[in-house]
């Protein structure tokens, strides 16, 4: 047997591998984009949304009296096996690409059609019998198949996401639940503020993750919308005048997505703002994320020499040269995600910003950008909570001694005796290091019972009326 076929295309001819599914364009498109070592096969949903696209296509297009239905059936039958997980490692050209992402439409192409014709009994390569353009890329372009393949692929990883965000949502509510009763001292700009209690702060931020999952899913709704049938700018050439409601809704059964077909598909084809509005909400949630991760290394910060007013679960020796010493990794590999999220956008906004006419040539680095995002933050939150929020502990001694000990409580004196001997009271308190408690008695402004009322931290943590 000969170990290559010979294949050809509008430059040349070829040797192609003969054992590959795969045929000359793909294999152009290795040579040419050598450039992340990343093959499009790394992302398996990706892959099978490409696979769902094609066979919605061959399904649509039989039912419009396009395609003869046993060579529908054929390709239809090898998108099956690639979902399956079949076939990932003849995807493999690079994930940035030139060519607003033909070389992935072909490579997909030249596979589903070799393995269609396997499964009428042909070899491949036979491309007089079914032929990767006219038959398996009938009635689309890179135009409208790329485009909609990133979309599904996203939407489904946005549910991932949220499935994650959820978890800790939760292990933080668990935690404000938890640590109620643990009064501290809340701080601004890093200064003393004014009592609250830890189960107040972890559930602040339990707050904030539920906030951004609504706002993940308000952007979801813009990546839901595609534009099957465009074909190559939207105008719906070489399309039948059904196919692009008929093929949206067999692909939504396909996929299981809630895929709309765009109203206007020539602005749908060159309009990346859904992209722009997604990578925004993963900014927002990396941002508001690494936040956390920040307020939990302040406030494990020690042991002896920091707040410490919570233990963050160990989960590895912290140094090489100091003994005892275990650090808050967690935490930190956050915060490294959150970076790496807040670079992305910008990444997608110059990609999206770049289009020209009627399209976009930068959707690949788009894709890779928003997959990479969407994965990292997902591990991230899953990380988080596993490996940190539900193994934190508190300390109450050390909050409730940092909370007596506060030059902060004197806020409580304010509507009492006014701000001007307030002031006075944190001063000296401050200069002499003494409790504002022992200051305001020195000083005769309040009796020992109405500074005991007044002062309780229990009695700081919510409204209330001044006597």
């Amino acid at each position: 047997m000969s170990t290559t076929r010979h294949e050809h295309d509008l430059l040349g001819e070829r040797d192609v591998p003969a054992d590959r599914y795969y045929g000359i364009q793909t294999l152009r498109a290795l040579e040419n984009f050598d450039i992340t070592g990343i093959p499009i096969s790394h992302y398996p949903r990706f892959i099978n949304s490409l696979a769902s696209i094609k066979k919605a296509a061959a399904i649509a297009n039989c039912e419009l009296g396009l395609l003869k239905k046993n060579l529908a059936d054929a390709i239809g039958q090898a998108c099956d096996e690639i979902t399956a997980g079949k076939f990932y490692s003849e995807f493999v050209v690079d994930v940035i690409q030139g060519g607003a992402g033909t070389s992935t439409n072909m490579n997909a192409n030249e596979v589903i059609a070799n393995r269609a014709l396997e499964i009428l009994g042909y070899e491949k390569g036979r491309y007089d019998i079914l032929h990767p353009l006219n038959h398996v890329n009938m009635s689309q372009s890179t135009n409208d198949v790329y485009p909609t393949a990133i979309r599904i692929t996203l939407s489904q990883k946005m549910d991932g996401l949220t499935h994650e965000m959820e978890g800790l949502r939760l292990a933080l509510e668990a935690k404000s639940v938890e640590f109620a009763d643990v009064i501290k001292m809340g701080r601004t700009q890093l200064q003393d503020a004014v009592p609250m209690t830890l189960g107040q702060e972890f559930g602040a931020w339990g707050v904030m993750v539920g906030e951004d999952i609504e706002r993940v899913h308000d952007a979801q709704s813009l990546i839901d919308e595609i534009n099957m049938g465009a074909t190559a700018i939207g105008t719906g050439l070489n399309a039948h005048p059904e196919y692009g409601p008929l093929v949206t809704k067999i692909l939504r059964d396909l996929c299981g997505v809630p895929v709309v077909l765009s109203k206007n598909l020539v602005e749908a084809t060159q309009d990346a703002g859904g992209y722009v509005q997604l990578s925004g909400v993963l900014k927002r949630v990396a941002v508001k994320l690494s936040k956390i991760c920040n307020d939990l290394r302040l406030l494990s910060s020690g042991p002896r020499a920091g707040f410490h007013e919570i233990n963050l679960p160990p989960m590895a020796p912290g140094s090489s040269i100091m003994p005892g010493k275990v650090n808050p990794i967690i935490p930190e590999v956050v915060n490294q995600v959150a970076f790496s999220v807040i670079g992305n956008d910008m990444t997608v906004t110059m990609a999206a910003e770049a289009g020209q006419l009627e399209l976009n040539v930068m959707e690949p680095v788009i894709a890779f950008n928003l997959f990479t995002s969407s994965d990292m933050l997902g591990r991230a939150c899953r990380t988080l909570t596993e490996r940190c929020i539900k193994g934190i502990t508190a300390n109450p001694e050390v909050c409730r001694k940092m909370v007596e000990n506060s030059i902060g409580l004197v806020t409580a004196l304010n509507p009492i005796i006014g701000y001007e001997k307030s002031t006075e009271i944190a001063h000296i308190a401050l200069e002499t290091n003494r409790s504002v408690y022992d200051v305001v008695l020195e000083k005769g402004y309040l009796s020992k019972e109405q500074l005991e009322n007044i002062l309780l931290p229990e009695k700081m943590m919510k409204p209330r009326m001044v006597n």
